[in-house]
């Protein structure tokens, strides 16, 4: 069982594939990672042996910030855009999109779920 920074990795997976289950590690940080570490890309991670895990795992913790150090900086920062009071914070706050993407349609993920709007009533034809 490897397991780097509070993440157990996925076991029949390839070790580069493994990686990017970590929080701020993507496919190039763990090319990077093993080529630093000398391990190959194709070996699974459960046919790692005890010496590599740990060679990675120093790795990671002397030169990347990742999981939960790394959320509390995202967030430490969103909350200082807010704070600011920047366009960009005003976005996060009204949980709009933050970059340009156009809300009249799509952005649904941003918005959540339609709340429907009654359409105005036609008034009464006079005679």
């Amino acid at each position: 069982m490897a397991r780097i920074a509070g993440i157990d990795l996925p076991k029949n997976k390839r070790v580069v594939i493994g990686l990017t289950s970590i929080y701020g590690i993507g496919r190039t940080s763990s090319g990077k990672i093993l080529d630093e570490a000398g391990v190959n890309h194709n070996t699974k991670v459960n046919e790692l042996t005890d010496d590599e895990v740990n060679k990675i795992r120093t790795i990671i913790t002397t030169d990347y910030k990742v999981e939960g150090s790394l959320k509390t900086e995202v967030q430490t920062n969103i909350k200082r855009l807010m704070d600011v009071g920047s366009y960009r914070g005003k976005r996060h706050r009204r949980g709009l999109p933050v970059n340009g993407q156009r809300t009249k349609t799509n952005a649904r993920t941003r918005k959540g779920k339609r709340k429907t709007v009654a359409g105005k009533k036609k008034a009464a034809a006079k005679k």
